[in-house]
């Protein structure tokens, strides 16, 4: 009978310091993806500069690059198979609503910036835009790196804490 509550107990010790593991992941995932998006459009600059190529097209080709960050290229891989149905600024913002990240509302907002003129003004004209959001997007990292300082180890500290405070509990 011992043998069993001692297992319980380690259990519930583990599980606890899963979760305080997992709320502090979504930390640094949330930096990374930010850093990943700003790779992405600046490769989305390049192909706009230099190939002309159509945008569902230079998406597809980002999401293919990114395969590291499964949120931020699925981002990229639904916005150009939206834009099969509608004009390249909704689909980014479908496509920014619709797929799951660890980022925050305010990353989506500036993100969604991009919408305004994409796809619909010149070369240049997209590159200024897409420049701006990422000027926007250094913001958002630093932002990013902060929180992950200050709260990934606490969440891990937190979740371990009640893990023991539990234990000790029920003991």
């Amino acid at each position: 009978m011992q043998l069993i509550k001692y297992i319980g107990l380690a259990l519930i010790l583990g599980a606890c310091s899963y979760i305080g593991y997992l709320i502090s992941k979504k930390y640094a995932n949330r930096e990374k993806e930010l850093k990943e998006m700003k790779s992405a459009l600046n490769i989305f600059i390049t192909k706009i500069k230099y190939t002309y190529e159509p945008i569902p097209k230079i998406f597809e080709e980002i999401s293919q690059k990114i395969k590291d960050n499964r949120n931020v290229s699925n981002i990229f891989k639904v916005a150009s198979r939206n834009m099969a149905e509608c004009e390249a600024g909704e689909a980014w913002n479908r496509s920014l609503e619709n797929v799951n990240t660890n980022m925050k509302s305010e990353d989506i907002n500036v993100l969604k910036g991009l919408s305004k003129l994409l796809g619909k003004v010149d070369a240049d004209g997209q590159v200024r835009e897409i420049e701006l959001v990422d000027n926007f997007l250094n913001k958002q990292i630093e932002d990013a790196e902060k929180e992950r300082a200050k709260n990934e180890r606490m969440y891990r500290t937190l979740g371990i804490s009640i893990g023991i405070a539990i234990t000790v509990i029920l003991i």
